[in-house]
């Protein structure tokens, strides 16, 4: 618990400022380990990703809290940085529910993580406001005391409701109902990412990489944002490249795709982790 707490310390820090920084979402030890020496101050789970790599749809109906819990465990376990989880829905509608995901969590050796709004039900997605702000009443007393970060998410904008007033006023008791970071995914444009930093007192997350307009790290600072998660788009990528790499061998006989893949020994290096690198 002792080192656990001073990767919360140090994850709490990094939201304090000045500016803002990124914290990438790996979706398997590998790639958390390649992440962590590029020098990221911390990490970020990303369900969308760890779907993918295990042939899923990222939805809180397709994977359980125990796979996310599990998949979370091996990245916090493969660096020394602080890790923060993508928790889907708390796993369940009830905020006892959501109470029992953060305690999971902690268990782990998490120190962050997020509970959405979403309810997964595309004919009335987003839970009513006061049943939602119960589920994050119930997590931030289930982290109380405990070394964990608590962000709480308003899923306007990911399902068709691009209402700017109710997203802030959701973020607004998300934050009284104890949260410690905020994040309203999908937000339309800079503007409305002001917006939302300057109605709201505490730091704010925002995510690059999905579709839609695209900005710089010091412009999302300069409008107020804290922190900048990348969701499932690296893992995207990743498989992006995989898609040109077989499409390449498939359609033109070729290999070139190699020239841009990382080097076996650098891999190799980074999976040993200090021990001995080996060939097998």
């Amino acid at each position: 618990m002792t080192d656990q707490r001073a990767k919360y310390q140090a994850f709490a820090a990094l939201h304090q400022g000045p500016g803002a920084f990124v914290i990438p979402n790996p979706w398997d030890a590998g790639s958390a380990r390649i992440l962590a020496s590029l020098g990221f101050a911390a990490l970020a789970t990303t369900s969308a990703g760890y779907a993918f790599s295990t042939g899923k749809r990222d939805s809180a109906a397709c994977l359980t809290r125990a796979e996310i819990l599990a998949n979370a465990a091996a990245i916090v376990a493969a660096t020394e940085l602080p890790v923060s989880a993508d928790l889907e829905d708390g796993f369940g509608a009830a905020p006892a529910a959501c109470a029992t995901t953060i305690t999971e969590a902690i268990a782990t050796g998490l120190v962050g993580g997020s509970i959405e709004d979403a309810t997964g039900d595309p004919g009335q997605p987003i839970h009513d406001l006061s049943l939602a702000r119960d589920r994050i009443t119930a997590a931030a007393e289930a982290a109380r005391g405990q070394p964990f970060l608590l962000t709480a998410r308003a899923e306007n904008y990911l399902w068709g409701r691009p209402d700017l007033a109710d997203t802030i006023t959701r973020l607004q008791a998300f934050s009284e109902a104890g949260a410690d970071v905020l994040y309203a995914p999908g937000l339309p444009d800079l503007d409305a990412i002001r917006t939302v930093c300057a109605e709201v007192d505490k730091p704010v997350n925002v995510v690059m990489g999905l579709s839609g307009p695209s900005y710089t790290v010091s412009e999302l600072a300069e409008a107020g944002v804290r922190r900048i998660s990348v969701g499932g788009s690296f893992a995207r990528a990743a498989l992006g490249a995989l898609k040109r790499a077989a499409e390449e061998v498939m359609t033109q006989g070729t290999f070139h795709y190699a020239e841009q893949a990382m080097a076996d020994g650098s891999v190799a290096a980074l999976m040993a982790q200090g021990r001995p690198v080996t060939r097998g």
